[in-house]
Formats: C-alpha cells, sequence, structure tokens
C-alpha cells in the first residue's frame, strides 16, 4: 500500500484515499489528474472496497483509456480487460451488444462513422428528390446530431418555421432507413443505451447495482446527454469520481457544457472539492502568465497553478511587421534553438486558425526545415485547397484528366458516376482528353457535362489579363466553391483557408517579380505542387510540430509559439461576436495554449496580415494585455517604415477611409515626446472623440487621443 501512494503530493494523497463519497477533482494542467485518476481505482481495490467488476471508468479518447488501463495493470495484480474502462460511445457500445434485443437492433448492428452517416443522409436525399443545395447534407448530418446529443428524437423536436420543419421530418426519415438498415450512427450509440436504461427498470437497476464507483474524466468536456447518463447510472448509489478542468473547456461547438461542472459540484459533489494545483510540466513565468489570463473569466471553480521548478525564462513576445516577417522570426529562431541542441520534435507551432499554417509551411519549406502538420493536413493538401486548384489548373489546361475529374461535379452539378465512366471509355476511344470529349456525349449526361465545360470556359474568358490574386478569388466565388462551403455548417474553416490561397497567390507576385515561363498562373500551380510533395518530414525524422491549439490539448513540448495573437484572429471574430461566452471560451483557449510549454514561450503577432489577398491592418490580441509586463522579452524591431496604403484600408476587416482629424493620415509617421517615432496604423472616431493607433516599434503598439497626444508629423 505504501508504494501504491508514494510520490503523491498532499492534495493528491487526499483526492486517492477519499472515502466513499461524491467527489470533483479540479486538476489544473500538469498536475497529474491521469495518475490520481488510476491510483484512486487501484486504492479501492486494493483496500476491499470494491472490486475490478464494479468500478465504471469513463474517458474521452482511447488513447486515455488505454493508457488508464495499462498504468492500472502495473498498479494492482489484476487483469483490467474485462473491467468497464473507456470512451462514452465504447462503453454505450458493449451495453447495447449485450442487450441488443432490448434496444431493438440486431445481433450484428453496424456502428456508422462519420463518412458513412454522409453517405447515408445523401442517398436519403436523393431517394426522396430533395434538393441537397437547400438541404446540405453535412449540415443535415449536423442537425440530427446535434439534437441526439440533447437526447431529442425527431418525434420531440422543436418546429419553428417550414424550414426548420422539413428538416425535421428528414431527421425522421433518417431514424426510420438507420432501423430498416440495422445501422446507428455515433450519437444513436449514446442515446440509444441512455432512452434503454431509461425505460427499462430490471435492466437499470442491475447495472446500478453493478457499479458502486463510476469514474469520469474529463468532465468539462460532457454534453447534455453524456452528464444525463451518467447521472442515470450513479442513481442507485454509486459514487461518482469526476475528475476535470473548467479552465480547458474548449469543446463548446462540439456541444461540451462547461456548466456540467458546476452542476456536479451543486447536485453531488458538495464540500468534496479538492483543487490539485501544483503543475509538474512548466516553468513559473508560463504559469504565472496562464494564471494571469485566466483569472479573467467570471464563472470559474477557481484554481491557481504553481511549480516548485522557479521561474525559468522570460516569456518571448515579438511583434512583426507581416504575417511574413512573424514567420521568418519564427523559422530563425526554430533554427536558432535547433542549433543550440533542442530537438525539433520539441518545438510546437499553434496556431487559432488552421489557415494559418500557410504562411509558417511556406516558410519551413522555403529555409529547409522539416515539419509535421499534427491532426491535419498540409495547406495544400486540404480539401478545399485541392478543389480550387483543380479549377485553376484547367483554366491553363482544360486537357489535365486529373483535375476535371476531381471537380467536374463538384460542387454537385447532377453528373453520375454512369456518366462519368461513359465519358472516359469514349475519350479512350477517341484517344483524347476528357474536356474535348465531353462534346460527343449526348442526353442528359451531354446537358450535365456541357453545362460544366461552358462554366470553365467562361472563367477563362473572365479572368484573362487579370492580376493573379484576382484569379485565384474570381474562380473561387464564380465556380460555386465559395458557396458551397458557405452552406456547410462547419464550413468557416474551408472559406478561410481559401481565403489564405487568395493571400497565398498575392504574396507569390510579391516575391516572385519576374514570372517564369508559363505566366504568373502556371508557376503559382508549379508551387503549389511543390510544396504540397514530400517536403514533410517522414517516419522518424525529427520534425517540427504545426497544429491548431485545439490539436494541442493534452500535448506539451519544451518550446511553444503561439502565432497570429491579434483581435479577431486570437480571440477569433466569430467567437467575440457570440458575447460573453464566445471570448471566455477564447480565453480557456489561450489558457491550453500557454500551458502546453514546458521551459520556453513566444508570443508573437503582426501588424499587417493578408486578407482576401489584401492587406489587413491588426491590433494586438486582447489576451497579450492581460499578462503582466514583468514576465515579457520583448523582441521587436525598431519602428517600421511608413507603407504605402490604399485608398480605403482595413482595420480588423472594417474598412475606413484613412484620412484622421488634424491634418493626420494612416501611414504617415509621426512623433510622440515620451514614445518616440511611429507609424499611424488605424484611426477611430472624429473632432474631439478622435482616437489613433500608432506602432512606436519597441515602445508597442498605442492608442493616443489627438486632442491631448500632440503629435509631431515627420
Amino acid at each position: 500500500m505504501s508504494d501504491l501512494l508514494a510520490n503523491l503530493n498532499t492534495p493528491q494523497l487526499q483526492a486517492v484515499t477519499l472515502p466513499s463519497v461524491h467527489a470533483l477533482v479540479l486538476a489544473g494542467a500538469g498536475s497529474g489528474k491521469t495518475r490520481v485518476l488510476t491510483t484512486r481505482i487501484a486504492w479501492l481495490m486494493s483496500t476491499g472496497q470494491v472490486g475490478p467488476h464494479g468500478v465504471l471508468a469513463v474517458t474521452f479518447t482511447n488513447k486515455a483509456a488505454k493508457e488508464m488501463t495499462a498504468r492500472l495493470s502495473t498498479l494492482v495484480p489484476i487483469n483490467p480487460r474485462g473491467m468497464w474502462i473507456g470512451t462514452f460511445h465504447g462503453l454505450c457500445n458493449r451495453l447495447l451488444r449485450a442487450h441488443y434485443r432490448e434496444a431493438g437492433l440486431p445481433q450484428t448492428f453496424q456502428i456508422l462513422d462519420s463518412a458513412d452517416q454522409l453517405a447515408m443522409v445523401k442517398r436519403l436525399l436523393k431517394n426522396l428528390n430533395v434538393d441537397d443545395e437547400k438541404y446540405p447534407p453535412r449540415e443535415l448530418c449536423h442537425f440530427i446530431n446535434a439534437h441526439k446529443e440533447q437526447g431529442v428524437r425527431a418525434a420531440q423536436a422543436e418546429v419553428y418555421d417550414n424550414y426548420t420543419e422539413k428538416r425535421v421530418e428528414l431527421y425522421a426519415e433518417y431514424e426510420n432507413q438507420c432501423n430498416r438498415e440495422g445501422v446507428v450512427d455515433f450519437a444513436e450509440l449514446l442515446l440509444r443505451c441512455y432512452e434503454l436504461l431509461q425505460r427499462n427498470e430490471p435492466l437499470r437497476k442491475h447495472y446500478q447495482a453493478r457499479f458502486s464507483y463510476i469514474l469520469v474524466d474529463e468532465v468539462q468536456d460532457t454534453n447534455k446527454l453524456q452528464y444525463a447518463w451518467l447521472k442515470l447510472l450513479a442513481g442507485g448509489g454509486a459514487k461518482v469520481f469526476a475528475v476535470g478542468d473548467d479552465d480547458q473547456s474548449i469543446y463548446r461547438f462540439r456541444g461540451a457544457e462547461v456548466g456540467n461542472m458546476r452542476d456536479f459540484e451543486r447536485e453531488y459533489a458538495g464540500d468534496n472539492v479538492i483543487r490539485l494545483e501544483q503543475n509538474y510540466r512548466s516553468h513559473g513565468n508560463i504559469l504565472t502568465a496562464a494564471n494571469a489570463i485566466i483569472k479573467n473569466n467570471r464563472e470559474r471553480l477557481g484554481k491557481n497553478l504553481w511549480t516548485e521548478a522557479g521561474d525559468g525564462e522570460p516569456i518571448r513576445c515579438f511583434e512583426g511587421y507581416s504575417d511574413l516577417d512573424e514567420a521568418r522570426f519564427i523559422v530563425e529562431e526554430i533554427r536558432e534553438l535547433v542549433r543550440d541542441g533542442v530537438s525539433p520534435t520539441q518545438i510546437a507551432l499553434l496556431y487559432r486558425s488552421n489557415a494559418q499554417s500557410r504562411v509558417l509551411e511556406n516558410e519551413l519549406f522555403t529555409k529547409n526545415v522539416p515539419y509535421k502538420v499534427y491532426g491535419g493536413l498540409r495547406f495544400f493538401e486540404r480539401q478545399e485547397v485541392k478543389h480550387a486548384l483543380a479549377y485553376l489548373r484547367l483554366l491553363g489546361n482544360p486537357d489535365d484528366d486529373t483535375a476535371f475529374l476531381r471537380v467536374v461535379n463538384f460542387p454537385t452539378r447532377g453528373i453520375g458516376a454512369r456518366s462519368l465512366e461513359n465519358l472516359q471509355v469514349t475519350a479512350h476511344q477517341m484517344n483524347s482528353s476528357l474536356y474535348n470529349a465531353a462534346a460527343s456525349l449526348t442526353g442528359k449526361a451531354g446537358q450535365t457535362v456541357g453545362a460544366f465545360i461552358r462554366l470553365v470556359e467562361t472563367l477563362r474568358q473572365e479572368t484573362a489579363g487579370l492580376p493573379l490574386p484576382e484569379v485565384v478569388e474570381h474562380v473561387i466565388e464564380k465556380s460555386g466553391l465559395a458557396q458551397h462551403y458557405r452552406t456547410e455548417k462547419e464550413g468557416q474553416e474551408r472559406l478561410e483557408n481559401l481565403d489564405e490561397l487568395i493571400n497565398a497567390a498575392a504574396t507569390f507576385i510579391d516575391d516572385e517579380g519576374a514570372i517564369g515561363e508559363g505566366g504568373a498562373l502556371v508557376s503559382f500551380l508549379t508551387l503549389a505542387s511543390l510544396e504540397a510533395g514530400e517536403h514533410q518530414a517522414g517516419e522518424g525524422q525529427g520534425a517540427v510540430q504545426l497544429m491548431s491549439v485545439h490539436s494541442a490539448k493534452g500535448l506539451e513540448f519544451d518550446v511553444v509559439f503561439i502565432t497570429g495573437l491579434e483581435q479577431g484572429l486570437f480571440p477569433h471574430e466569430n467567437a467575440v461576436s457570440e458575447g460573453k461566452d464566445g471570448l471566455e471560451e477564447e480565453r480557456r483557449l489561450m489558457y491550453v495554449a500557454v500551458t502546453r510549454a514546458r521551459r520556453r514561450l513566444y508570443l508573437s503577432c503582426a501588424q499587417t496580415r493578408m486578407l482576401h489577398g489584401q492587406t489587413r491592418y491588426c491590433m494586438p490580441s486582447g489576451f497579450l494585455d492581460e499578462i503582466p509586463e514583468s514576465l515579457l522579452l520583448k523582441l521587436n524591431k525598431k519602428a517600421a517604415p511608413a507603407p504605402a496604403y490604399p485608398a480605403y484600408v482595413s482595420f480588423g476587416g472594417v474598412y475606413a477611409e484613412p484620412a484622421v482629424a488634424g491634418g493626420l493620415r494612416v501611414g504617415q509617421t509621426v512623433e510622440h515626446a515620451k514614445f518616440g517615432v511611429g507609424v499611424i496604423v488605424a484611426s477611430e472616431g472624429r473632432g474631439a472623440d478622435a482616437r489613433v493607433q500608432i506602432n512606436f516599434g519597441a515602445s508597442g503598439m498605442k492608442w493616443l487621443a489627438l486632442e491631448y497626444a500632440k503629435l509631431t508629423p515627420v
């Protein structure tokens, strides 16, 4: 027993050895929550309070479940394979397999993954002759899953208007089709299991009596139905031991309810709330910064991370003139770190939006620094980017059959597989490209494929003579790609990537100067092909890690760069527009990002960033202001030279006239008695209320009232 409890700190020991009570463990980042959870199970079994079959342990990922099982097998002399340890979906599947008759399922019921579900919905819409542009399949999947995660069947769904009524009707048809085919989707696993236990009293009482201890990992990520499922199983007297961190609740967009933790504290834990605040990952300055940021969220259960590891290095803060300048700084720092002996695998570049990776990838590629995109695809490999490039390739070379097949029916134009098979046979017989063979098609296939050919020809004519960024933007819009992704519930990220492709084209023109043979479009497509090649590090090769902050949760690195810390980007403008809840989720996301770093943390932003191929003038993220100045080592360059500004410029996405009251203008270099020489980058208000934002270089960005600033033009 002494070995089991050895090396636990006081709060950890208190949590592990609690008597038979409900409890909530607030486990801060890097505080050893997995260790506490597994040791708690081992202690309960070692002291004879419960047997292996009396424990139910719920995690959110299969990786976490496997890690818990592996650790448990080293702590107690049992075989944990038969224990009920797993994800919500995995445990519900196990229960439904054992009671398939009672659940109204065939014994061999199959589970639909997200791709299978989408395919079924598409098939359903086709069979019912429903317009899939008015009712996009992906959006309908999201509608169905969101209702199921709230515990709402089609029969109980609220109807607000004719459009909602039709979606509910389709939800009901989808339920019928799943029942006919004997299949369940992921959301159905949990809902079907919950309904079974709720209506079948003997079965419910059996499992309530079986599990005397229920342990829940990452409770802050539970949705409404998952929390209700846990309460149902605990209804027979089982003691629930919930571990989580409300400050790391970052999955609201997936239905996670951070309020479940407060509800659990009120309904179950009461005074049995234990805080794990000692951090074993990061140095003190990093934790102090994280604490300073997250304390600005109002509705927290509250904790304060600390460490015995010392303060460590200051947090390095860099403000570039542009996103390219920011990327160049980051890559140079990485090269210096690697020369100093830091392993590339221990360096992570984090960004709020996946579209930001493009500039970073380009600079890493240029400087020959191996990298890997964790949990996602490299920029030029992403579906929406490859679709746009395929259209562009057809403008330059209509005989490109690979590009033709990729987009001839995307977005959907009613061109079926049979029509394409016939076209390919015809092209082979004619020894021609698919594009040229299309003219020989007759009937409906001839009409639909012919319409696509006319679209490509129209795009070629309309873009002739346009600058490359405008060509890319026009094709994205007129091909129907942009509208297609606008109708998707989760299409915002894909639209951001398409915007970034326009930026890539603009940057390409700026960087290349003289364009090679074939013109700008051909040269740009060549670059895209090269960057989508094999530059990403191979298996086992040391490589810098690129990822979104959401993907970084649960990971840790010696060196972390948090990039793009600008208002509208991080915090993201979409979240901020949702009000307090959206901003607080963004702040939790920033807290997660900061606490990924062990030893060295970089925070970076840019004064300007490309948007739709044009320059956007940015304000530093408000999160930077929440970090005490004493923790920061500012690496800024001297004041930026005054850029050439267009007639209209963008401040955080809002276009405004660059003229400023007092005879000054945006882009003008001015001098201030205290802060020195700087450049006016933004303005707001008029008359006595006029304010300007000025980049003073080493002194940072400042908002000053014109009435009192006494600025002198230089």
